[in-house]
Order: structure tokens, then sequence, then C-alpha cells
């Protein structure tokens, strides 16, 4: 049957109404899946149906059509699905938060075609915030800002115009409707620049609330997420090809601000495990970690001597930097610090540390996120290092000389390198520069695994990646009796000039030596050839910096946002408050002073010259009344010009020479009232000799004012010296 309002050609508004809601909750539907499958956390049977279905839905929104389930399969479609809740949670994802996304995923393909209600609408909506809420556990992304200013916008328009539909459908007067779609697509604009206002308001006072409101615990949502990027610092062993692959993502680690560095002048390691046992194939550490005490302004001295390493800290280091790291949620305990740390200081209750210098987070409880650290970054002079000697101690000798059966021709080699060097630093160096410049950087490795991977980097494919270098150089150094291990963590030098702060990515993973010179300590040496440790900014530019600037402000002060934030913010409220009373009051005492000293000098000149100055305050005084009555001037300046020429506006000249001609007979005491029409005000005067002039001018007038005649208009002055001359003969 056709609609009768469509077959008049009248639209009704309720209809044009529920045409916007339906396409507004579609794409709030469609903008929470969004949100919810850019997090990649998403399984890709998921991301597959729901995406097809939504596709569907979209496409008979488009094509003005509908499918309805019917209501005996939706429910036993529901009472199935919970059932297979059950083995999706304990067979199939195990784990209740991703059942708990696919039940709800679920629940927005059935109800997206199964709405006959106006609860399924509010179903619907819900479903959506679930999805954007699931988002929010699983990510901790600044591209989920977008994401969800995206959201909200929609829910707004979603929810603004649910109102409308009810409003409209429980009101006892309906709106007109229209035969012109035209007028409809009035509703829509202004649905666009409403929605977009009244989001901005509301983010303005929920990042009021968010900022004020107290902190009850320090950390976030973002420990459900899954790290899916390891590097070699991130565990106690590590096989050699593991880093090639890593190196590849450009997913980001950490940033870190180092104090009073703005223009990125430091090229630091950031150091993460130093592992020691190495087997021919893969280096692995001994769970030998105790805990640090924590002092009471809640930092951790991280300086303490290991006992096997006798004297080798004593070394006087004088160089401190401080720094901050901001670290994102990839899964690992271990701090990355730049070597060498004294302190560590950040909201962790259990800190341990390993004989090889690496620290970690004992808190099952805290990812790690944010912490501060104070390193001392100054080494010994070459002079020093080669002055050092050969007296290891026993301990340090036992573990860090130990070599599985190697190729005869890897320790020939290291001696073929060393051999003009007199002391250990130059023969380590020597090496250093060998397989700096004799091997190529790949990360393209063979997929078979060697019989003895470092002899077949250094005599078959000679190329490898940084795993491989710091391999054959410790191995190379142990064969010479110089004790070294493999250290892995991070090195960078993508330094953001907006944020000032330094950018570590995954592919930034890293693998260096670190060889022991007596009362010097562990000293680092990168064989690794040094183009490929250079960072390149993937072709963004400038603009890739803005967004990283974003992407940093977003996890430190939103994601991250706790107690020690919001005590900063504060102090920092506090402070900027005083500082701007403080400038306040300054600059008002500066400005009266500025004014006593014009009133003195005003007052010398005005007793010198008294009649120049009287001049010119009349001469002030008539200004400032003149500005003050503007306006009143410039109309009445208007006012004679239009009377003097009514042609140019006969209508206003018509009412222009009516008023003065009523403002003359009221000096008369003839006085028309504002309710009064000329005709009504004619017949109350009772003078006949008065009446007559007055007569022919409002004749005249209305015909000017209403007929807008030049001729009439132009008559109306004359008329009015004779009303006046009547007026004077009374």
């Amino acid at each position: 049957m056709v609609d009768e309002s469509t077959q008049s050609g009248i639209i009704p508004v309720r209809k044009a109404i529920d045409k916007y809601f339906e396409l507004s909750l579609y794409l709030l539907v469609l903008t929470g899946f969004a949100t919810l499958a850019g997090t990649r956390e998403l399984d890709l049977p998921s991301v597959l149906l729901t995406g097809s279905a939504l596709a569907l839905r979209g496409f008979l929104l488009v094509k003005r059509r509908r499918i309805v389930i019917s209501e005996r399969w939706t429910t036993p479609l529901s009472l199935a699905y919970f059932a297979f809740f059950a083995i999706d949670y304990f067979a199939v994802s195990r784990a209740f938060l991703p059942a708990t996304i696919h039940l709800a995923l679920f629940g927005v393909v059935v109800r997206m075609f199964s709405v006959r209600r106006e609860r399924d609408h509010v179903t619907l909506a819900i479903l959506a915030f679930l999805m954007v809420l699931a988002a929010a556990v699983l990510t901790v992304d600044s591209a989920f800002l977008f994401s969800f200013a995206v959201f909200m916008l929609m829910a707004v328009a979603t929810f603004v115009l649910m109102e409308m539909r009810r409003s409209g459908r429980t009101a006892s007067i309906h709106a007109r409707h229209s035969r012109d779609p035209q007028e409809h697509r009035h509703l829509a604009f202004a649905l666009v620049r409403f929605v977009p206002v009244l989001m901005g308001l509301i983010l303005l006072c929920g990042a009021a609330l968010f900022f004020v409101m107290p902190r009850l615990s320090a950390g976030n949502v973002g420990g459900y997420t899954f790290g899916t990027d390891f590097s070699s610092g991130f565990s106690d062993h590590v096989q050699l090809g593991q880093i090639g692959e890593i190196q590849q993502s450009n997913s980001m680690v950490m940033h870190i601000q180092i104090d009073g560095d703005r223009t990125g002048r430091y090229d630091l390691h950031w150091r993460g495990i130093a592992l020691a046992d190495f087997d021919g194939h893969m280096w692995t550490n001994r769970r030998e970690q105790f805990l640090l005490a924590r002092r009471v302004d809640d930092t951790y001295a991280l300086s303490k001597p290991d006992p096997m390493e006798g004297p080798s800290l004593a070394t006087n280091r004088e160089s401190l930097i401080h720094y901050r790291v901001m670290m994102e949620p990839i899964g690992t305990n271990v701090f990355f610090l730049a070597p060498w740390a004294h302190t560590l200081r950040g909201d962790y209750r259990m800190v341990a540390a390993d004989v090889g210098g690496a620290v970690y987070d004992f808190d099952a409880r805290r990812l790690i996120k944010r912490y501060e650290a104070t390193s001392d970054i100054a080494t010994p002079s070459a002079g020093q290092l080669r002055a050092a000697g050969r007296n290891y101690p026993a301990a340090i000798a036992a573990k860090y000389l130990q070599l599985p059966a190697l190729d005869p021709r890897v320790p020939q080699l290291a001696g073929q390198i060393s051999g003009s060097a007199n002391d250990d630093y130059d023969k380590a160096a020597a090496i250093e520069n060998y397989l700096r410049t004799h091997f190529g950087y790949t990360l393209q490795l063979s997929r078979t695994k060697e019989a003895d991977p470092i002899a077949n980097f250094l005599f078959v494919r000679k190329q490898g990646h940084c795993e491989y270098f710091a391999s054959a150089m410790a191995v190379m150094l142990r064969s010479l009796g110089i004790p070294s291990r493999v250290v892995n963590g991070f090195h960078s030098d993508e330094f953001n000039d907006i944020t000032g702060s330094y950018v570590v990515r995954a592919k930034n993973a890293h693998s260096w030596v670190e060889a022991y010179f007596p009362r010097y300590g562990w000293q680092l040496f990168d064989p690794t050839p040094p183009g490929a440790l250079s960072s390149s900014r993937h072709g963004w530019g400038r603009l890739a910096l803005y967004v990283d600037a974003m992407s940093s402000f977003w996890r430190d002060w939103i994601v991250s946002y706790d107690t020690s934030h919001q005590f900063t913010l504060g102090q920092a409220a506090i402070s900027g408050s005083r500082s701007v009373f403080v400038d306040s009051r300054k600059w008002a005492l500066k400005k009266y002073e500025a004014m006593l000293q014009w009133a003195r000098r005003s007052e010398d000149r005005v007793e010198h010259s008294p009649a120049r100055w009287a001049l010119a305050a009349g001469a002030l005084a008539i200004a400032i009344l003149l500005l003050a009555n503007l306006r009143r001037v410039l109309r009445g300046l208007h006012e004679r010009w239009v009377s003097a020429h009514p042609e140019r506006s006969p209508e206003l000249a018509a009412s222009i020479w009516y008023e003065r001609m009523a403002r003359a007979l009221a000096r008369r005491g003839v006085r028309k009232s504002a309710s009064q029409t000329p005709q009504e005000f004619l017949r109350k005067i009772d003078d006949q000799q008065l009446r007559q002039p007055v007569a022919r001018f409002t004749e005249v007038y209305e015909s000017a004012r209403f007929g807008n005649s030049v001729e009439d208009a132009s008559r109306l002055p004359e008329l009015y010296a004779e009303v006046a001359a009547a007026t004077r003969d009374r």
C-alpha cells in the first residue's frame, strides 16, 4: 500500500527525522566496530563476518529496503550463542575479554536485522558503546582518539535525533508537512552545525572532570593489552636470527626526554639485559636477581657493586643525566636505561636487578609505562683503558670467558685481526673496526639452520644483522682471553624537537658488546656497521613529528594520567596563578606610577599655560559629548538629508515629516497617542481651522507613505509649513 503522503508529494517531518536517525544509528555502530577493529586485536573471522553484516545493512539503507529476522528465530539464536559463549570462553578464545567481544559482535549483527521497537535502537547504541569500551581496553594508541571523536560525534547526533523522534511521536500538535524536499535538508544542515558544538561542550566539561577528579589508582585499563612486538632485551635468552624479524616493525616502544636536551645531542644505547652464556646457537642468562631497597624519596639505588666485579664500579663518572621514559605496553618487565644507571624512580613497589646490570619490575599488577632515572654516561679515555692491564677478578674470568666448541678458524681470525695490538683495548677496537668495515648488514637471512652460525657468518655469508655482529665479536674477544658479553636493548638517533624526546621504535632493537677492563668495568663496543643504526622518518617528514607529539601527549597525559600527573598539574596551576597574580600586580603598580608621573607633568604644563589647556579641555568635552551622542547625531543628520530629498525615499521621508507634524501639534496641546491611526488622530482635532491643514497633510502623507508616491512626498514640506502656521495662529 502506498503512503498518502507519498502520493500527494507531502513529506512528513517525522519521516525525515526517522531517515536521518536510522542513518546516524548505523554510522554510530559502524564507528564503534571500526574503533574495535582498529586495535588490530580482533580476530579475522570476527572482522570479516561483522564487517560483511554492516556492509549489507549499509547497502539496504541506501536502497531504502529492510530485512527483518523473525522473532521466532532471534530468540533461539541468542540462546544458542549464549551456550556457545561458554565453549568460546573455555575452548576457543580461552579468555573472558575476547569471548565477551564475540558475544557483543553477535548481538550487533542480530539486533541490526531485528529492529522492531524503540528499545532495540537503544540496545544497538549500547552495543556500539561497548565496542568502543572494549577498544579502550585493548589499545592505548593515539589513533583511538580520532575514532573516539568520530564516535562521540555520531553518538550526540543519534541521541539528539532519538529525542526528536520520541517527542514527535508523543506530541499533541505535529509540525506541518512540506512538499519541498529542500526544507527537510535544513534539518540536516542544522544538525551538522549544532552537533559539533554540543560535542565540543561535552568534551570540554568531560576534560575538566577528567583532570580535576581525584585519582584512586595509578593504573590504567591498558593492562589488558597484549604486546605483539618483542625484542632481544625482553627475554633472558635470544637465538640468532630473532632480532632481524623484529627490527622491521615500526611500532612505538618508548619516548625518552633528557633534561636540558632540546636538540638531540646524545647518542645513547638503552640497555636492557646482558647475556653471558653462549652454547654456539643461543645466548642465555642465569637467574641471579636480587630485590632493591626503596628509599624514602621513592627512588631505587642501582649503583650497588656486584661482589664478583671487585673494584670495577669505582670509576669516577661525572657526566650525570636525568631522563624520563614513557614506555608502550609491549609485554616486558625490563627497564631500559642508559649506562650506567645510578637511580630509578617510579610507581613500582618491587624492583630487582641482576648481576649483569639489568633492572626488572617484579610488580605483576603494574606494567612498565613511566619512570625516571639518573645515569652517568662518562667513559674512560682510550689511554686509561690501554693501561688497565689484565688483572681480572676470578669470578669475572670464570663467567665471561667460557666458550663452546668453536670452529678453529674463529680464534685464528681473532688473532690475525688483533696481531699488531699490544693491549686489550686495541685488540677489541681492531675487532670492532674489522667487523664494521668487512661485513654487510642485512635482515634477510637463510631460513636453514646452520651447524655453526658464527663460523657461517664470518667465513660464508659475511653479512647479517646486529646479533651476528655482537655474537661474533664477543666470541672472538673471549678467544683472546678478554671477558665479554652481549647486551640487548635499543639504539635510536630519531629525535622529535617538538616534544624534546628521543623516539624509539621496535625496529631499533639492537645488540652490542661489553668488554671488561680492570678498574674501569664494562665498556661498550658496537661492531654493527654505522649505516644500519641510523633512523629515518619513513617519508612523513615534519608531519610525522607532529603526529608523534600528539601520540606522546595522549599516552602521557590521558592514558597514563595518575596521581603524580594530577599533582604536577595542580602544582603547575598554583605556580602559574601565583605568577600571573604577581605579574598583574607589578603591571598595575607600573601603570599607576606612570599615571602619577603623567599627572605631575600635566599639572606643571597647566600652570604654565592655563588658557591653552582650558581650550583643550573644552574641545575634549565637546568631543566626548559628540561621541556619546554619535548615534543620535548621525540619525538626525540622516533624517535631515532624507527630509530635504524626499524623492530618494518617499516612504521614509513621509514618516519623518509626519513625526515633525505630530511634535508641532503636541507643543500646542494636541497630542497623538501611539495606538491612534492618522485618521483617528485627525478626528480627535476639534479646531476646524487647525483640522483642515492637518487633513490635507494626512491625505498626502498616506499617499506617500503607503503608495510610495514621490510627488506627494515632495509636497509634505509645504503642507507642514501650513500646519505650523495654523498652530501659531491658535
